[in-house]
């Protein structure tokens, strides 16, 4: 504790320093045990932030306990509800980090995404008794008026309410429609469901959420599941990221999602059915991540003009990208990563004029690239690491002419120092090994 502590006032001036020394050292605190007492100590650490850290961190407690959660909730619910750039939505999160007020990992091949808006690849976690203080902290209103509330199956004390949480977050097993309480909430802007069983009926209450901007719903379990009540999303008009985790879609599901006209964001991770949904037209940004049954790019998402971000990853079946992915104008970070069926990229990726991130390490299947990739006049970083058959650069990536960085495996780094010896003069080539891992089990 006291070394958790000593880290939340790393950088802090002597006077922070010894006030929190004097906190430590006073009797009280050893010898106070009950629950209040209890979280006095571990509350220094928060004492050093400031008020918007501060809510940031209180959020914490809305997540399960001993599970790893992708950093890009969080960041999703501090943009959407706090109001916050993303990058000093991230700014924060380091900061907790730094303070071991959360715990951060990612599956080892960096972090180069994050300053394009895409953190799919890191997770947090919280040790137990910082999670317990944000909890602690979070409950002092009165449980009808709190701005975050945490519902671990039903509470009677909730029935025919009006509530006014911003923030919902319910954990629960098996729920039958007529198991859920009748309660409104007209105030909230964000809910994590978080249910373990083969089959998530959503509450009626949901149609109650007019202000809802986004939406998690995530099976613990171990299998894949369904999901009943979709229907009711088409009715929100304010949702702006929708996030799923193992889950199953019926035909039922897929219209329903596909009526969300109004969504910014949409991921998915080890889900099955999604594959071929069609155009949202303010969708700009869409993540697949771990879709074992996908074998056909989505053509929908060709169509829209609006995407900023596309994210397909460790989706094994994928083989072929398709050629009107070249109408895809606005895009400017892509990520095909970890998709070892994949053959080839079509000529057509060369007119993505926008794009400034592109990654596609661990496609072990890729042989070449297309000479057309040398027109990506904007592209600053390139990660193809552990692409063990592609031996070959094409002479025009020295067309590149922003590219500022390459990760890449030693074999084919020296092509690419040749290229900035003839017309990349301000390219970093990073030499990676290979890393493999199966920490995404965990999640």
């Amino acid at each position: 504790m006291v070394s958790m502590i000593a880290s939340s006032t790393l950088g802090e001036s002597h006077k922070a320093w010894k006030r929190a020394m004097n906190k430590i050292s006073t009797r009280k605190y050893k010898s106070d045990y009950n629950r209040k007492g209890l979280f006095r100590l571990p509350q220094i650490s928060i004492d050093f932030l400031n008020d918007v850290a501060k809510e940031c961190f209180l959020d914490l407690g809305l997540f399960p306990a001993n599970r790893k959660i992708c950093v890009d909730v969080l960041l999703d619910i501090w943009v959407y509800v706090r109001k916050l750039q993303r990058h000093d939505a991230f700014a924060i999160l380091s900061e907790l980090a730094r303070r071991n007020l959360l715990n951060l990992t990612n599956n080892g091949r960096g972090n180069t995404a994050i300053q394009y808006g895409n953190a799919s690849e890191l997770y947090f976690s919280q040790p137990d008794v910082m999670r317990d203080l944000a909890m602690y902290l979070g409950y002092q209103d009165n449980i009808l008026h709190r701005k975050r509330l945490v519902i671990e199956i039903q509470n009677s004390e909730l029935n025919n309410r009006a509530i006014d949480a911003q923030i919902l977050s319910i954990i629960t097993g098996p729920m039958e429609e007529n198991q859920w309480y009748d309660m409104t909430f007209l105030e909230t802007e964000v809910l994590l469901i978080f249910f373990t069983s083969t089959e998530c009926v959503l509450p009626p209450f949901l149609k109650s959420m007019k202000k809802l901007k986004f939406l998690m719903i995530s099976n613990c379990g171990t299998k894949k599941a369904t999901v009943k009540g979709l229907e009711v999303l088409s009715s929100l008009n304010q949702l702006k990221s929708v996030r799923f985790e193992r889950l199953f879609s019926p035909l039922g599901v897929k219209q329903s999602i596909e009526a969300l006209q109004n969504i910014e964001k949409l991921s998915m991770s080890l889900c099955e059915g999604f594959g071929n949904i069609s155009t949202f037209t303010k969708l700009q940004d869409f993540n697949l991540d771990h879709c074992s049954e996908l074998e056909e790019f989505p053509l929908g998402i060709c169509n829209m003009p609006s995407i900023l971000s596309l994210s397909i990853t460790n989706c094994h079946l994928l083989q072929k990208l398709p050629d009107d992915i070249g109408n895809m104008s606005s895009l400017r970070m892509l990520r095909l990563s970890a998709l070892p069926g994949l053959k080839e990229l079509p000529p057509s990726i060369g007119k993505l004029e926008q794009l400034e991130y592109l990654d596609i390490s661990a496609c072990e299947g890729l042989k070449v690239l297309p000479k057309e990739i040398g027109k990506l006049k904007k592209l600053k970083e390139f990660d193809m690491r552990e692409c063990s058959r592609l031996k070959a650069l094409p002479t025009t990536v020295c067309d590149l002419s922003s590219l500022k960085l390459v990760i890449c495996d030693e074999k084919i780094a020296k092509q690419w120092l040749r290229a900035r010896n003839i017309s990349i003069p301000e390219l970093r080539v990073e030499i990676v090994e290979a890393h493999f891992s199966l920490d995404w089990l965990d999640e």
